[in-house]
């Protein structure tokens, strides 16, 4: 029997069989692993940006837990690191340790009573992407930003006109001589007995006070209440977010509600060193992102770092189980769930693992995936995802280099005993 010769051009043929038919993403950069449809396959969000390729460098990885994720992400932040890119990591269970000790640092573990301090008010005063020191305006403009979110994340919710005046006032009257940064205990004690500043807003100190009420009871949780002993001093000498390789372990904090707390400061250390960092390609990974998005602060950090990549010189990576764990992101219409959604959108390389036959038909939707390729997010095997890059399709096996075992064990305490 004889079958009649098909032919079709390169457009057709690529919708058929797209994973054979895409030509290799990038010669150079990270190596991944095995395109099972060709030869190494290759990523970089930077040289990839350059060439035009991708329009943005941003990155969001998803699969069932045990698939793999995890895997990839320390060994592509151990990969680029070697290529002499920043890497910064905000780590909520704590799983990043064995990463920053092979890049020759330590986590910060920031804890109630432990013995890091970290002053958020210190953080905004960066360098401007000229290089000159700030001027003082625009310092005491980022400090008054950071204080007001960080307000927001102790109180959960967003803060009255009064509340932002009483800020304003209290971070005035802090300021210290010799232009040193003010303490947050300090910024707590204006509030609850506010001086002769209060003028400035056209209040006696006794209804500032009164309004302020509730920013200064919430502000002082962090200063003498319970979580107390991480950000009511001086930053402890020795201490930056600006350091080549940033491991900020989470995992005292992550169930509580200081979580918020924490992200807000270490969001404006972060921003600081953006801009001291005059444009250095930095790769930006949020593992379990959808654990914090629903904190308000942190929500319009990660919209404003996604949106701002480019500028910033930053990749950002999101680490989550399944496309629903973005969908659930606050509730309709709020900010988180706005965020969420604008980080797909946001992001030009997906990666998805393994997915139930649940939440395939949801990720097929979300990512733009064919029916075919939706179907086969449910048969992956472990170590095997499909990447999607600037709408293209490829099938990538992840491979681990020798030593790199260590990096990405995260079943250490299961084998205890």
């Amino acid at each position: 029997m004889r079958v009649p010769v098909h032919e079709a051009t390169t457009a057709q043929l690529g919708a058929a069989y797209p994973f054979v038919a895409n030509p290799p993403l990038a010669d150079r950069g990270v190596v991944v692993g095995q395109d099972l449809h060709g030869g190494p396959f290759l990523h970089d969000p930077f040289a990839l940006y350059r060439s035009g390729v991708l329009t943005n460098p941003n990155m969001i990885v998803l699969g069932q837990i045990g698939r793999g994720k995890s895997s990839l992400v320390k060994t592509y932040c151990y990969r680029h690191a070697a290529l002499g890119r920043r890497v910064v990591v905000l780590d909520p269970k704590g799983e990043y340790g064995p990463l920053a000790e092979a890049l020759g640092t330590r986590p910060i573990r920031l804890a109630p009573g432990g013995p890091l301090r970290l002053n958020p008010l210190e953080a905004p005063a960066g360098r401007r992407a000229g290089g000159d020191r700030g001027t003082g305006e625009e310092t005491g403009r980022r400090r008054l930003a950071l204080l007001a979110g960080l307000s927001a994340a102790a109180l959960g919710r967003a803060l009255h006109p009064v509340e932002h005046a009483a800020l304003e006032v209290a971070l005035a009257e802090a300021l210290p001589a010799g232009g040193r940064a003010p303490t947050l205990r300090r910024v707590v004690a204006e509030l609850l007995a506010p001086g002769e500043g209060a003028w400035r807003v056209g209040l006696d100190g006794g209804v500032l006070a009164e309004g302020a009420r509730e920013v200064a009871l919430g502000l002082r949780r962090l200063v003498e209440g319970e979580l107390r002993g991480m950000f009511d001093d001086a930053t402890t000498s020795g201490l930056s977010l600006a350091g080549d390789v940033v491991v900020l372990d989470l995992s005292a904090v992550y169930h509580s509600s200081a979580l918020g707390a924490l992200l807000t400061c270490a969001v404006g250390a972060l921003e600081a060193s953006w801009r001291e960092g005059g444009g250095r390609p930095t790769v930006l990974v949020v593992d379990e992102a959808w654990a914090v998005l629903d904190d308000l602060a942190v929500a319009r950090f990660l919209q404003s770092s996604w949106k701002l990549a480019r500028a910033h010189g930053v990749a950002n990576v999101a680490v989550v189980h399944r496309v629903s764990d973005l969908a659930s992101a606050g509730s309709a219409g709020s900010v988180a769930a706005k965020v969420a959604e604008g980080l797909l959108s946001d992001s030009e390389t997906l990666v998805c693992y393994g997915q139930a036959p649940a939440e395939a038909a949801l990720a097929g939707e979300a990512l733009g995936l064919t029916a075919r390729e939706a179907a086969l997010l449910t048969r992956l095997r472990r170590g095997v995802a499909l990447w999607r890059v600037a709408g293209r399709s490829y099938l990538v096996e992840h491979r681990l280099a020798p030593g790199e075992e260590a990096l990405v064990d995260t079943d250490d305490r299961l084998r205890v005993g």
